[in-house]
């Protein structure tokens, strides 16, 4: 009879710990935005759906990693740095697992907001198979144009498979190995991320 009288109270006692624990590791409500993605110039007529998720925007603190990375190791510093940042959000296309974003921005703008993101691309086992060119075009990334006060009037682009390389001019620019996707038809599911 006494252990079960033990056993009872372990058990209420694990139930409370749980109960107030649990709270501490909820995340908010997380902002989700979804868009359709259609091909430029030789990608024309393709088409995908595409699905971002924002756990919480970068700090001015993430962006200083990211600008020192790139300082010290131009491209390859940047992935690097990317890679020990903590997942800030999600994308996938649809059908996909999709992959962790490491770097998600977001600016006001006269009609609503901007969203910048940027991570490291997945490399496909047939790209590292033949040693194809395109491993160096190792981040992806992306800007969504948030229009507040006409949702048709919402768009941007996705980058696919891009290095970020210092031009003539001694400017960043990024080098695309194919053309950008632009984005439609954008539904914006604001979260408590928003703030």
């Amino acid at each position: 009879m006494r252990t079960g009288l033990k056993f009872g109270r372990l058990a209420i006692l694990a139930i409370l710990i749980v109960l107030m624990v649990a709270p501490a590791f909820c995340r908010e409500k997380y902002e989700t935005i979804d868009a359709t993605a259609w091909g430029t110039s030789t990608q024309m007529g393709q088409r995908f759906d595409v699905t971002l998720i924002i756990y919480e925007w970068s700090t001015p603190a993430d962006r200083q990693v990211l600008e020192d990375a790139f300082a010290k190791g131009q491209n390859q510093g940047l992935v690097n740095a990317l890679t020990k940042m903590k997942a800030v959000g999600h994308i996938s296309i649809t059908g996909t697992l999709g992959y962790d974003v490491s770097y998600i921005k977001m600016e006001p703008t006269p009609t609503g907001r901007r969203i910048s993101f940027v991570t490291n691309r997945q490399i496909k086992f047939a790209e590292a198979f033949t040693d194809s060119q395109t491993q160096a075009f190792n981040l992806s990334g992306g800007i969504i144009e948030l229009n507040d006060h006409d949702k048709s009037k919402s768009g941007g682009q996705i980058f696919p498979a891009a290095q970020l390389i210092i031009n003539k001019e001694g400017k960043l620019q990024l080098d695309l190995n194919q053309n950008a996707w632009r984005l439609s038809d954008i539904i914006d599911w604001k979260g408590t991320a928003e703030n």
